[in-house]
């Protein structure tokens, strides 16, 4: 359970809730109920009902769990003496080598296998996010099968800054997409021949290695399956957040689950299922279901997450992937309101961006300036 909360971090420090001391107790009884007590800084923290949140969402997705209880508490003048050391301790300690704002919110969009249209399904959302005057960063992971500037239309070098990557990016209305993928890197016609070490290498460089700046969220188009790349990233960036795509027939539901299966193993969120080529509607309204039906609220069920959204089969997505101009651009229609509903639900719901005033600034403002003090008063060297 304690591997599990490792996954709820505190999104102003940077660290986990547990390296941070902030987990009084974890009981689990025989039937699979689990309660945490969790111990805040100060009583009106701003950051519990987020707190809370995430932490049944992380110790939920641990199998055996059949429901999650977590009380809040506030720390004694010891318990926050220790976290206030254990602040300095990681203030002193070099940052990781990355430039996600701890506040970004990173969102993996897997699938179990290809085909299902993940890749259009990200890039339609990253649009729906910024015409809300986000700021969405879109990494795309599948280094093989790399889609995402065709999809989005986008080409050019990426160029370098301090020795990092620095993303291209296209304006969309009031928000702006910052992308990055091996597509700006190499010939989109020619293979690439790496194996898993070289690819967990290139999406590590990708975390790392990047001025992605500011961002709100970060989509991160994953390669299909439940492989290297996948298995990096629950250990290169712990807080991502999974959502599964899948499409109607069971086939690719039991193939999906595993993507699932795996994302908990590695003790990361998964946040909810989204389902791609829903029933198509012909011109004269009526419905049909070409692949089956259900397949994603099956899957949303077996999982225990919720349905984000159903994306109707519709040729227009297609097309304007190809023509590099997103249907989530268009002004209106059915596909349009299918992924501005997703874009509500991750931002009311499933990923809400978290407000920066929360117990933890004001805690390592105390922090900054008990070690400048320090500073101040240590003697001169003879």
């Amino acid at each position: 359970m304690r591997a599990a909360l490792r996954g709820v971090v505190d999104p102003e420090l940077g660290a986990d809730i547990v390296e941070l001391g902030m987990v009084n107790s974890v009981r689990v009884d025989g039937a699979g109920r689990v309660d945490v007590e969790v111990a805040l800084t100060v009583a009106g923290c701003p950051l519990r009902t987020q707190i809370q949140s995430d932490v049944q969402s992380h110790v939920g997705a641990v199998d055996g769990v059949t429901s999650v209880g977590v009380t809040t508490g506030v720390m004694d003048e010891g318990q926050r003496k220790a976290v206030m050391a254990r602040a300095r301790r990681l203030a002193q300690d070099p940052a990781p080598e990355t430039d996600i704002p701890d506040t970004a919110r990173v969102i993996a969009i897997a699938s179990g296998k290809g085909g299902v249209g993940k890749s259009s399904v990200t890039v339609n959302l990253a649009v729906a996010l910024a015409r809300r005057g986000l700021t969405v960063g879109v990494l795309d992971a599948d280094i093989w099968g790399f889609s995402v500037p065709r999809l989005l239309g986008m080409q050019g070098e990426v160029e370098a800054r301090d020795k990092k990557m620095v993303p291209l990016e296209r304006r969309i209305g009031s928000g702006v997409l910052r992308v990055l993928s091996m597509g700006f890197l190499a010939d989109e016609d020619s293979a690439i021949m790496w194996r898993g070490l070289i690819l967990n290498r290139a999406v590590q460089q990708f975390l790392e290695d990047v001025h992605w700046g500011d961002l709100d969220y970060l989509l991160i188009d994953m390669p299909p399956g439940t492989g290297d790349i996948q298995m990096g990233l629950a250990r290169m960036l712990p807080r991502t957040e999974v959502i599964v795509v899948t499409t109607p027939p069971v086939a690719a539901q039991k193939v999906a689950a595993r993507t699932a299966d795996m994302a908990r193993k590695g003790y990361l969120r998964v946040a909810g299922v989204i389902e791609n080529m829903s029933d198509f509607v012909c011109e004269h309204g009526t419905s049909y279901a070409l692949f089956g039906s259900g397949g994603g609220a099956r899957l949303a069920a077996d999982v225990g997450v919720p349905l984000i959204g159903q994306i109707p089969l519709h040729p227009s997505v297609a097309a304007g992937g190809d023509a590099g101009q997103p249907v989530a651009l268009e002004d209106g229609g059915p596909l349009v309101e299918a992924f501005d509903r997703i874009a509500d639900a991750v931002v009311t719901s499933i990923a809400p961006l978290v407000a920066m005033e929360g117990c933890s600034a004001r805690m390592l403002d105390h922090v900054e300036a008990a070690v400048r003090a320090g500073d101040t008063l240590a003697p001169t060297p003879r």
